[in-house]
């Protein structure tokens, strides 16, 4: 195993655990599979496990194999405060408390604020004394250092970046999402003031190993005869502003074969040709979008708000993924629908200000029309409203 050093020197394993995605077994989680996997991947090197207050029985299982095992000092744990729940100052003691329980732990290595997506939200813990109480349980070594995790557009993370003296965050970056949400550019922007970034969503959630035949196809007949996975995975680790990559590994196979590829995969190792081999299966993927948005921006800021990029984005998500519409349509209100300034495709007033500026003389307009239509039908803007509606109020308590 290979190691990246996070702020402080502390060496992290280049491969990180996600617990979220261990296996299920009737209504819960399959402790005797877990525990196993678990104790296999620690022996194997990996040092940080991730989990979080909301995954059902995540925290609980992972600590009581930590705990049963007496291996809880050969791993930093990493989990979040569900901030988008959080009231008071009371409730983010009660609930860091019981984190601490259920992960049978006096101290948490890593904690994250869960899935900002927009600035309001930090704005919203400022309010109710986070810094303080971060500072009171850094001092009583309660947690050892603070992060964030993050889902929303690069401008935004890069606010909430530069917002507090952060000791790390966590983003979903794989090369199909080079230019989304914190994109390469937030990754980049973090490393400048040295603020070591986890990984998740590498490989989409398995959808980039489940690739199309023709991708298949391709990476078969190369040289190297990378695997799906590999070659996602080695996309990664060649960029040395990656500190950590998570993986959701809820099988032996699969925790063995990244093992393997993290035990040689450095920064700078990929060719020219490896590169143009993640281009041409990037082509493939995207042969079934419906708009040739780069994510460039060029056509930004919107006069009226509209995330024309994030909106092309998850409209080809629908088209490009094989888990379907509705997963697409379910990622579009998580990242979009929940900020707090509306940024719908609705509110385009058709001035065709976007249009002057962008490189690929798309049709923007339209294709907002017809974006805005797949992702958001009726049930879907229904739900989406009242969401909002919940969160904005709860922000306001």
């Amino acid at each position: 195993m290979l190691y990246r050093k996070d702020r402080y020197g502390n060496e992290i394993s280049q491969l990180g655990y996600g617990c979220m995605r261990f296996s299920k077994k009737g209504a819960g989680t399959d402790y005797e599979k877990a525990e196993k996997e678990v104790l296999a991947a620690i022996e194997m090197g990996i040092n940080y496990y991730d989990t979080a207050y909301i995954y059902p029985g995540n925290e609980e299982v992972l600590g009581r194999i930590l705990s049963e095992n007496k291996v809880r000092e050969k791993v930093y744990i990493a989990t979040k405060l569900p901030q988008y729940l959080m009231r008071t100052q009371e409730a983010v003691e009660k609930t860091f408390q019981e984190e601490l329980t259920r992960l049978r732990t006096t101290y948490i290595d890593y904690y994250l604020m869960h899935m900002f997506t927009d600035f309001a939200e930090w704005e919203k813990l400022k309010g109710l004394g986070i810094e303080d109480w971060i500072k009171k349980h850094k001092e009583d070594g309660t947690i050892r250092q603070v992060g964030f995790s993050y889902h929303g557009d690069t401008d935004m993370f890069i606010k909430i970046l530069n917002a507090y003296d952060w000791d790390f965050c966590q983003i979903q970056y794989n090369y199909l999402d080079e230019t989304s949400q914190a994109g390469r550019k937030g990754l980049q922007a973090a490393a400048e003031k040295g603020v070591p970034v986890i990984i998740m969503e590498p490989l989409r959630g398995g959808k980039l190993v489940t690739l199309p035949t023709k991708a298949k196809d391709l990476l078969s007949q190369s040289e190297k005869r990378f695997t799906p996975a590999e070659l996602g995975l080695r996309w990664l680790w060649d960029q040395a502003e990656v500190t950590c990559v998570l993986s959701g590994m809820n099988s032996m196979e699969m925790l063995n074969e990244n093992v393997r590829i993290a035990s040689d995969a450095q920064a700078g190792q990929m060719t020219e040709e490896d590169m143009a081999l993640v281009e041409q299966v990037k082509t493939i993927i995207r042969e079934r979008e419906k708009v040739g948005c780069t994510g460039c921006r060029y056509c930004m800021p919107c006069p009226k708000g509209v995330d024309i990029p994030g909106t092309f984005y998850h409209y080809n998500l629908m088209y490009i993924e094989e888990s379907g519409k509705n997963a697409a349509r379910f990622e579009f209100a998580r990242n979009m629908g929940m900020r707090r300034e509306a940024c719908f495709a609705s509110q385009c007033i058709q001035c065709g200000k976007c249009e002057m500026h962008c490189p690929q003389h798309l049709p923007i307009r339209e294709k907002l029309k017809e974006a805005d239509a797949a992702l958001r039908p009726l049930p879907y803007k229904v739900g989406i409203s009242v969401a909002r509606k919940f969160m904005q109020r709860k922000g306001k308590d």
